[in-house]
């Protein structure tokens, strides 16, 4: 048995190789491989690869391979000289009580560093009741404690007081800039496409940077390299498919995803129903699609290459067509995304990862509107908008195992952006002056090198020290920034730990918006001379305990941030606002206003992954302050999504193998709005002379007749808390050749009206009234889903 006194020994071996799902061949991200009751352990990188680097011993020792949701592998190794084994670990879906708690010995989170990690396993995904029927990978992480949901149904991120902007979205490597369809309500991302998620919300790993909040890294399937495979499933608002299988039997696979709306399908023959017998025919239309692919070749145990993307767009349009009236307008948005991926194994102890990417976000208005059509008096308008963003980037990542008590990682990256933030043309009969502001495209480059180790010190200490020096340069200007992390792990008793992290970081890109809904309207720009890189400084303590019987982990953490240089629009401007110095100085730097913000709070998470009974319960207490010299007077003031306290249950049980439950009850502090505290009429009493006796008596009736609000100070106003209860059940069946499952699930079960926005209406009296407006009451929905 290997001694933990043999710790810093000067003789050692290496055993390394790449961890599969049996099978499929898919290789395994986060597997601990470990030698049980003692602290030798690693973890298998993204791409499967692992090294475990050992003191030479004459003893066997026993190593351990284990993951949730697969079963545990262990064998016997004489450490006397390095060892290269592939290993294959079976899926087990239906784990009993003792199979359970080998596996949760995969990665005890009271034994790594990395500290505000969540991961939620894609099988977890799936049964978890969704919104109309659809699995959503972002609105399972809004139920995380330190994420909150912006407005009832919307599926953008809010981490530990940061806007969606703030988040780095990663598939496979690529940026996604927009991650919403349907102005908010699903997000791209196709859960049956997807093999793991993680999203870190502090502590940030050194090869991280670009956002102040948080890190969300998906990876997708690889594909079967052992025999054809599909998955699908037919909903109320959209369907998808899934194919993966061989190209060269255990060599080569592929992955193709698709999903698109019926929306637009479906909601025709109403509309037109409606409108027999009108003299102009309207047709609004909108659908959304998503298209992810992957193909691999595996070149043996030393190299293996990767290419995938993804295609995803929204449209929506309304058509009017009458015999004098034309209208066409629309809305489209869409992402494109690429990456070319090389793995090379130089040997035992160094792994490299070296990934040629690109990423595009494009979203575009038109309209155009005539009337007379066909006569003299004939008029028209039209408009035209655009804004885009385009990346290519260049990132190689080593992975370094030179000691027993060190992992380290190190790399360099590069991405090369450029900007349209705005093209505008307007045209058209009712425009005295066409303008046509065409934005020069803005380029730039965002770089940055990093290095970080992992540090076993002695038995009870895991460090893990990392340094990133991010870079930003464009014509223009050059910023050179250091950014520090750091996060450690104290062991104080068996399986319980103390760890606390810091970590800084610096955001070169910026997202305009005007709601914090993350719409399509928002409007990416790069750092100017005007407008600078946003920075954020986090620090983070807490407690982590496993319970290994039951496969339980409790987390305790408290956080605070500090944000500088932030940015927001100014009062009444937007994404179209024009704002310079005359027709031709139409530019969005003079619309925006830059301050600062603190976010602090403490979150608690109890979680159990794997088991009959599996889940989750969740709490956070937080409070976030913004200020910006241009907004609110200068004071101090909430931002939209402040949440006092937000707490999420879910539970999902399998009753018997054929039928699954599964419950989701959220409560959160209402949102802080802006709404009128007062509102005054210009309108003075009429004197005894009547209006004639004024000076100006023509101007009387309208000049003092104006409504006139009162807001108050920004975001003062409280919305009612928000609450819902959503349930689920499946029915599966095993058919002869594939499986099926029918989900039934209902939607904010007990019909709560949770505030949307709220609005002051006037009584007719000359009093008003403050009303709430609620979107979503309890919505059912069954969908179909099938395996082979």
């Amino acid at each position: 048995m290997i001694s933990q006194g043999l710790l810093f020994a000067q003789s050692s071996v290496t055993l390394s190789g790449f961890v599969k799902e049996a099978g499929s061949g898919e290789l395994l991200p986060g597997v601990s491989v470990y030698v049980p009751g003692t602290s030798f352990g690693t973890v298998s990188n993204n791409y499967g690869f692992y090294s475990l680097t050992l003191p030479v011993s004459k003893d066997t020792v026993e190593i351990a391979y284990s993951s949730v949701a697969f079963t545990s592998q262990h064998f016997s190794w004489l450490p006397d000289e390095n060892l290269t084994r592939n290993v294959s670990l079976v899926s087990a879906t239906e784990l009993k009580e003792v199979t359970v708690s080998a596996a949760r010995q995969k990665a005890f989170v009271s034994q790594v560093p990395q500290m505000s990690k969540i991961e939620v396993p894609i099988a977890q995904v799936k049964k978890i009741p969704g919104f109309m029927g659809e699995k959503d990978v972002l609105k399972v992480l809004q139920l995380m404690p330190g994420v909150q949901k912006g407005s009832e149904g919307q599926a953008g991120l809010y981490v530990r007081g940061g806007g969606p902007d703030q988040n780095l979205v990663i598939l496979d490597e690529a940026i996604v800039y927009n991650a919403n369809h349907l102005f908010g309500f699903f997000s791209i991302f196709n859960s049956d496409a997807l093999k793991s998620v993680e999203l870190t919300k502090g502590g940030f790993p050194a090869q991280f940077g670009g956002r102040l909040s948080s890190v969300l890294e998906m990876n997708m399937k690889e594909g079967n390299k052992e025999k054809l495979k599909g998955e699908g499933g037919i909903g109320l608002v959209a369907s998808r498919l899934t194919l993966e299988g061989p190209l060269s039997k255990g060599k080569s696979s592929f992955l193709v995803s698709g999903r698109r709306t019926y929306i637009d399908i479906l909601a025709k023959p109403f509309i037109a129903r409606e409108q027999r017998g009108e003299e102009n025919k309207v047709n609004p239309g909108y659908y959304f699609y998503d298209l992810n692919a992957k193909v691999n070749y595996d070149f043996g145990d030393k190299d293996k290459l990767y290419l995938s993307g993804y295609l995803g767009q929204d449209k929506f349009s309304v058509k009017e067509k009458g015999d004098e009236r034309r209208l066409h307008a629309g809305l489209d948005w869409g992402n494109v995304t690429g990456t070319l991926r090389w793995n090379h194994v130089f040997n035992s102890k160094l792994f490299a990862n070296t990934s040629l990417i690109f990423s595009s976000f494009k979203f575009g208005v038109n309209n155009y509107f005539a009337e007379n059509v066909g006569t003299k008096d004939e008029t028209e308008f039209s408009l035209s908008y655009l804004s885009r963003i385009r990346d290519i980037g260049l990132k190689s990542d080593f992975d370094y195992y030179p000691h027993p008590a060190h992992a380290v990682r190190f790399g360099v990256q590069a991405i090369r952006h450029q900007f349209t933030p705005s093209a505008l043309v307007i045209a058209g009969s009712l425009v005295d002056t066409p303008l046509r502001q065409t934005t020069t495209p803005e380029n730039s480059v965002e770089s940055g090198l990093y290095v970080q180790d992992v540090w076993q010190i002695g038995g009870r200490v895991k460090l893990n020290a990392g340094f990133r020096l991010s870079m930003y340069q464009s014509d223009s200007i050059r910023y050179l920034r250091p950014e520090p992390r750091l996060s450690a792990a104290v062991q104080l008793a068996d399986k319980l730990s103390f760890k606390a992290s810091y970590a800084e970081m610096n955001q070169y890109v910026h997202l305009l918006s005007n709601t914090g809904l993350g719409l399509p309207t928002d409007l990416w720009v790069p750092t100017t001379r005007k407008v600078k890189p946003q920075q954020s400084r986090q620090v983070a303590a807490g407690f982590a305990k496993d319970l290994e019987k039951p496969g339980i982990t409790l987390t305790l953490e408290g956080y605070y941030k500090h944000m500088n240089d932030i940015l927001n629009y100014k009062e009444g401007a937007s994404f179209l606002s024009f704002q310079g110095d005359g027709a031709s100085d139409v530019n969005w730097q003079n619309s925006v206003t830059s301050g600062k913000g603190w976010s602090y709070g403490a979150e608690f998470l109890v979680q159990r992954k794997a088991g009959r009974l599996s889940g989750w319960v969740g709490y956070t207490l937080s409070w976030t302050y913004w200020k910006f010299p241009e907004l609110n007077g200068g004071k101090i003031f909430f931002p939209r999504y402040d949440r006092r306290h937000d707490i999420s249950v879910v539970g999902i049980y399998e009753l018997t193998k054929k039928i699954h439950l599964s419950a989701v009850w959220v409560y959160g502090t209402g949102n802080a709005l802006t709404l009128p505290v007062a509102t005054y009429s210009t309108m003075p009493h009429m004197p005894v002379g009547g209006w004639s006796s004024y000076a100006n008596p023509g101007l009387a009736p309208f000049g003092y007749g104006r409504i006139v609000s009162d807001y108050g100070e920004k975001n003062s106003f409280r919305a009612e808390p928000y609450h819902r209860m959503d349930i689920s059940i499946q029915f599966i069946k095993q058919k002869k050749r594939y499986e099926r499952v029918w989900d039934i699930s209902f939607y904010n079960l007990y019909n709560r009206r949770n505030p949307f926005f709220y609005s002051l209406d006037n009584n007719g009296l000359g009093r008003y009234q403050l009303k709430r407006y609620s979107l979503f009451p309890i919505i059912p929905s069954v969908s179909y889903g099938f395996k082979f």
